[in-house]
């Protein structure tokens, strides 16, 4: 069995959680064998189908993981990104997984974790030694409200921020990102429960 499994939405997912399991020592847990998958139905497959599809892996791993985003989810109508995630756990625990899986719901999308203070988000973007700074521009075209680190609507900040500069999108910039920026500062609540959640399956020997 492997140690891991984790049931993403998209490739910028998939990329990003690559990044941050390829540096265990800075999510503070041990090196784990582990694959991501990629839901082919996106954020609505893993609501309505990402249960039953891990369902079928829970004898090839030792502990699986739902991620996806609230928005673009088709739920979020229905529930909040709170209430939906608990009523997947639920189900994850009425499944052959009990209570060795879990559902992470990113509210509202991935790509507020890719706003940290870290130069790095600069360099990747193409924005490295550019005037203004990244931030100074996305304040400048209402992207950012002054004094905050992450934009409010994160995903289309970074697609605008990448348009400027004419950077091509790419899955492999959420995987450099990763690989890269220091986590130790950020506090969304959705990343913090990633992490607690490695740390409880996978502690440091």
């Amino acid at each position: 069995m492997k140690d891991l499994v984790v049931l993403s939405a998209d490739k910028n997912m998939e990329h990003t959680i690559k990044g941050l399991l390829s540096r265990p020592e800075s999510l503070d847990i041990r090196r784990i064998l582990a694959d991501v998958l990629i839901h082919p139905r996106r954020d609505p497959g893993c609501v309505n189908e990402g249960v039953a599809l891990l369902s079928g892996l829970s004898e090839y791993y030792h502990h699986g993981l739902l991620m996806f985003d609230y928005e673009g989810s088709g739920a979020e109508n229905k529930y909040s990104f709170g209430d939906l995630q608990e009523s997947l756990n639920s189900e994850l625990i009425s499944s052959p997984w009990q209570h060795r899986a879990k559902t992470i719901v990113l509210n509202p999308e991935l790509e507020v974790w890719v706003w940290s203070k870290s130069p790095h988000v600069d360099d990747v973007a193409g924005w490295k030694n550019r005037h203004p700074s990244l931030r100074r521009w996305l304040v400048e075209r209402e992207l950012l409200q002054e004094g905050e680190v992450k934009p409010a609507r994160p995903k289309q900040a970074f697609e605008a921020a990448l348009r400027e500069v004419k950077k091509k999108r790419s899955s492999s910039l959420y995987q450099q990102i990763a690989e890269k920026v220091s986590f130790d500062g950020c506090d969304d609540t959705a990343f913090l429960e990633f992490k607690r959640t490695l740390q409880g399956w996978f502690p440091l020997e």
